[in-house]
């Protein structure tokens, strides 16, 4: 049941993301990735108390308000990266870019990575090199697949301290630390809204899009906690870990994108490097 969980919460952080990514095309980013965020805390709120005996210490606030903090801007700079760029680049990248960083933390606190999760930095690097690959389809293309490259690389940093964060609370915590992170991205977005004096106003069809990608994100999320609770963590993080397949899948169905073998190469590597170094 478990690896049916975390399966599900890769497809659906997926189609959140190819959402997120298709409704920031046609609208302000801050105001997409803020309609995303309070949808997604509403739907939390909902399920809240149907997790019993829930216990949330000061710390699990505090590592749930950095969580999303850290989420906030992941997810901003992704919505940016997807809507600039070409999703099927961007998603892999900022996939690999996410799970490299708790590796890399865990380097600096003393452990020591095994083989297969050094082969699998190895071959993130590779990857990233393959689908940052110029393509010969025109000129404006090849721009576009630029400009999402180093937005996609930030936003897989910051979704990576999402991680380590959200990894520091106590499982006593039910689902509080995730109200915690949707409280402080909410926030943060807010205050971003009103000091850059962004308009929040937009087609109602766009805000209900983006209120489905947000409710779908946290959705995810929920998938991912069961998963991790029901089975081991290891197995859980591989298989949620695999949502950029789902985002490709929709990007190559929904917009026709097409890529070059190099590329096709990089997305595979991606995913393999993926699984080696969560393994």
């Amino acid at each position: 049941m478990f690896a049916l969980l975390a399966l599900g919460s890769a497809v659906v952080y997926g189609a959140a993301d190819f959402i997120g990514g298709l409704t920031s095309r046609r609208a302000d980013t801050v105001a997409i990735v803020l309609i995303s965020q309070a949808a997604g805390l509403a739907l939390v709120s909902l399920v809240l108390f149907l997790v019993p005996t829930s216990r949330p210490a000061t710390a699990d606030w505090l590592w749930g308000g950095l969580a999303g903090l850290a989420g906030g801007v992941g997810v901003g700079l992704l919505y940016r990266a997807l809507a600039v760029g070409v999703m099927a680049v961007v998603a892999p990248i900022t996939a690999v870019s996410a799970v490299v960083v708790p590796v890399a933390f865990a380097v600096a606190l003393g452990e020591r990575p095994a083989f297969l999760e050094s082969a699998g930095i190895a071959l993130a690097m590779m990857a990233i090199l393959l689908v940052s690959q110029q393509t010969t389809s025109g000129p404006g293309l090849a721009v576009k697949r630029r400009s999402g490259i180093g937005l996609a690389l930030a936003a897989g940093v910051a979704i990576g301290f999402f991680f380590l964060a959200l990894a520091n609370t106590s499982p006593d915590a039910g689902l509080w630390p995730l109200v915690a992170a949707r409280m402080a991205s909410v926030t943060l977005f807010t205050a971003v809204a009103v000091l850059a004096r962004r308009s929040l106003r937009m087609e109602r069809k766009l805000v209900l899009t983006a209120m489905a990608g947000g409710v779908l994100d946290m959705l995810a999320n929920l998938l991912y906690l069961l998963a991790s609770r029901m089975g081991p963590l290891t197995l859980a993080v591989t298989l949620s870990s695999l949502y950029p397949a789902s985002t490709v899948l929709l990007a190559r169905v929904v917009l026709h994108e097409r890529l070059t073998a190099r590329q096709w190469a990089g997305v595979l590597l991606a995913l393999v490097a993926i699984l080696l170094i969560v393994a």
